[in-house]
């Protein structure tokens, strides 16, 4: 173990925070601290409410407070840079874009220190990367499951970080993906309008209105059927955690070799969704163009589909 860093969170409250008890609500933030973790925080005089120290656990939170976390954590969690191959799709001084392999964690946390995406960008882009963004994370606005493969875009500036951001924040990006599910389906398109927050019982999963839950928007279009599997395109509105994963289960389409979400034996003999992202459409920070990007399904996906052509009995 190596001498302990300092992690910085900030969360800048609004009315759908109003009322909710402080504790609550950062663990429904903070992925890498476990509940205990979070309660000993106020304990260490670790969290500020307007930059003043707050012990009180069950502090209700005001519109427009602003709540700050530091906490030590060692060299483990300050990530490495690392050779690793990367599949660059496009890249400037403010912006990459990356094609994620499935199986690629996107940053370091628990159980998964090294061979991140975090990792590999910091050997590619180099150092000045770590002045951007988080400690831990530097560069990343948002993330795609383990799992999932495809799109992403990562921050290269801070003129990026924080216009990617915003645009994140507002539900401005559009970005679809591609799934295979179970059960087929009455219609060709849908839309599921469902709040989703951390399970009660698993802080691993998701759940339609979990703890602390936001309001969730995906829209899905069938593109084509194979008996009980369908390969549908959603569409997110909004980005919450596993949020196509949850939605499509809450309405009985699991996604075929999802064990988190669905079944724990998948007769498609796969760990892990089948869940690609397969389209990013922002404005560039510092152009102000709309620029979009594309990615075909990798050959995993290709093999799920055609396994479920031969289980339909089709060619």
């Amino acid at each position: 173990m190596g001498d302990a860093k300092i992690i910085r969170y900030v969360f800048n409250t609004d009315n759908s925070d109003r009322g909710k008890r402080i504790d609550v609500f950062l663990g429904s933030r903070i992925d890498e601290l476990s509940r205990s973790q979070i309660q000993k925080l106020f304990s260490k005089h670790e969290v500020f409410v307007n930059s003043a120290v707050c012990e009180e656990k069950k502090y209700k939170i005001k519109v427009g407070d602003s709540i700050e976390v530091y906490f030590s954590v060692e060299d483990e969690y300050i990530p490495k840079a690392e050779n690793i191959k990367l599949n660059i799709i496009y890249e400037d001084e403010d912006i990459i874009v990356i094609d994620k392999p499935r199986g690629m964690v996107v940053h370091p946390g628990a159980g998964n220190y090294n061979s991140t995406l975090v990792n590999a960008l910091l050997y590619h882009v180099g150092e000045d990367l770590r002045e951007v963004g988080e400690a831990d994370r530097p560069g990343i606005v948002h993330r795609i499951d383990k799992d999932t493969s495809g799109i992403l875009v990562v921050a290269k500036s801070k003129l990026a970080f924080d216009s990617l951001k915003a645009q994140f924040s507002k539900h401005s990006i559009k970005r679809w993906y591609y799934a295979l599910v179970y059960n087929n389906f009455g219609e060709d398109s849908g839309k599921i309008d469902r709040p989703i927050g951390r399970d009660k019982k698993n802080r691993l999963r998701r759940a339609i209105d979990g703890e602390n839950p936001k309001r969730a928007i995906t829209r899905y279009e069938v593109m084509e059927r194979f008996g009980n599997v369908v390969l549908i395109k959603a569409i997110l509105e909004t980005g919450r955690t596993h949020q196509i994963r949850v939605h499509l289960t809450s309405i009985g389409h699991p996604l075929v070799g999802d064990k988190l979400y669905g079944s724990k034996k998948d007769k498609f003999g796969v760990d892990g969704q089948i869940l690609h992202a397969a389209h990013l459409e922002f404005v560039h920070p510092r152009s102000g163009e709309t620029v979009s990007f594309d990615s075909e399904p990798p050959e995993y996906f290709i093999k799920a589909i055609e396994k479920a052509k031969k289980l339909a009995g089709q060619k």
